[in-house]
């Protein structure tokens, strides 16, 4: 096969092949079309994604401080203030539990009124003289130590301790979780001043009732309360009988999914 004709005729090249098939010859056309790139339309630019608007008020959505979801229908913080009000309203929340013992404040209490959302106070001291959360690590290790040596296994809810302030602590604990496990109430925020101790002896109390392993209870509890975790709020956890609280159903719990 050889080339034998190329002409061009405007927009098109005309090439002539001649090809020899059976002694005799053939002739191929081939036409190839011309592009001038000089008249061509460039491309429509790219557009952007339109921006999403955000109004004023989504704006202003802040979380109390050290806000997290601890399950379903079920989150955590520190103390909500007015700032947080924005927020907090659009967690929809039937409930809240508050573990200070001081009155809550009329700004809180308004917002509750107006939102529907009802308020169960159990007050635990938070300050590190008071309280067993906040007493010393090295105090609250003297005492428990001790008493372990007199009395034997610590067993919180059945245990003849004289201690009293572990019995209140226990007691209240016990209390705030039957609300908290109640459905009823979800969804609920459970708060304490800067939800880290007594707001983490809490939810640890009900990660045990979840069966969780108390490495990964310790670890959450070490994830809120960081440089300030005491291993007094993590005796309590550890000694904490949960056995006469796992009657009540956790249908709620994306554990049991």
């Amino acid at each position: 096969m050889k080339l034998i004709e190329n002409t061009m005729n405007k927009n098109k090249f005309m090439t002539m092949e001649e090809e020899k098939q059976d002694g005799g010859e053939v002739l191929h056309t081939i036409e190839v079309a011309k592009v001038d790139r000089n008249n061509e339309s460039p491309p429509p630019p790219a557009t952007a994604a339109p921006l999403l608007e955000v109004s004023g008020k989504e704006l202003n959505l802040i979380p109390p401080l050290n806000f997290a979801m601890v399950d379903n229908g079920i989150f955590r913080s520190g103390f909500p203030d007015s700032a947080n009000f924005s927020f907090i309203k659009t967690l929809g929340l039937r409930s809240i539990i508050s573990l200070c013992p001081e009155p809550y404040p009329e700004n809180n209490m308004q917002f509750l009124k107006s939102n529907g959302i009802s308020l169960f106070q159990f007050g635990i001291e938070g300050s590190k003289s008071k309280c067993l959360p906040g007493l010393e690590n090295e105090v609250w290790l003297h005492i428990w130590s001790s008493k372990h040596q007199k009395e034997g296994s610590y067993t919180n809810g059945n245990s003849k301790t004289s201690e009293p302030l572990v019995d209140i602590l226990d007691h209240k604990i016990r209390e705030a979780l039957k609300v908290l496990l109640d459905e009823k109430n979800h969804p609920l925020l459970i708060h304490c001043k800067r939800g880290k101790h007594r707001t983490g002896c809490l939810v640890g109390c009900m990660r045990k009732l979840q069966k969780w392993c108390i490495t990964s209870i310790f670890d959450e509890y070490q994830r809120f309360a960081a440089a300030k975790a005491r291993v007094s709020d993590q005796r309590f956890m550890e000694s904490f009988d949960v056995s006469g609280l796992k009657h009540i159903p956790m249908s709620f719990s994306c554990s049991n999914r």
